[in-house]
């Protein structure tokens, strides 16, 4: 069964390490904008899956995220949320993986979930019976028994 979450409000997202994101919820609007953001679609047509990944996640994390705490500067100083620091963010492997799995595979698991289907209580599978059998032992096996 498809749930849906209808409260459609921003939610808040810990990364580890201090770090918390708080992000739009995620739609097919924050998809398809992310998918037309120039840096995805530039990427040329040799680039490796992680590269797309990363592409993808960066350009998403930067139409997403609204606010975040724990991310400051080399003095330790807080620093707004700007797309420059979404790219260093996300190039800091444990934090990409967090928001991967955390954010952008919830939108996966649907494209996921449609590949698979239960059977049609009235299709042609519907009450369908084995119509195997175990196989009888052979009598030089059962001999040897």
């Amino acid at each position: 069964m498809l749930k849906l979450d209808l409260s459609n409000e921003p939610a808040w997202l810990d990364l580890g390490h201090g770090v918390r994101v708080h992000l739009r919820p995620l739609t097919t609007a924050l998809m398809v904008a992310a998918r037309n953001d120039p840096a995805v679609q530039g990427l040329s047509e040799d680039a490796t899956d992680e590269e797309s990944a990363l592409a993808f996640a960066k350009a998403l994390a930067k139409v997403a995220i609204l606010d975040w705490e724990g991310v400051g500067d080399a003095e330790g100083n807080p620093i707004p949320v700007s797309p420059e620091a979404i790219d260093a963010l996300l190039d800091l492997w444990p934090l990409f993986e967090m928001f991967q799995t955390g954010y952008v595979a919830k939108g996966l698991i649907l494209e996921q979930e449609k590949n698979a289907s239960s059977p049609l209580p009235t299709g042609s599978s519907a009450g369908a019976t084995d119509t195997a059998r175990p196989a009888r032992a052979s009598a030089k096996t059962a001999r040897r028994s």
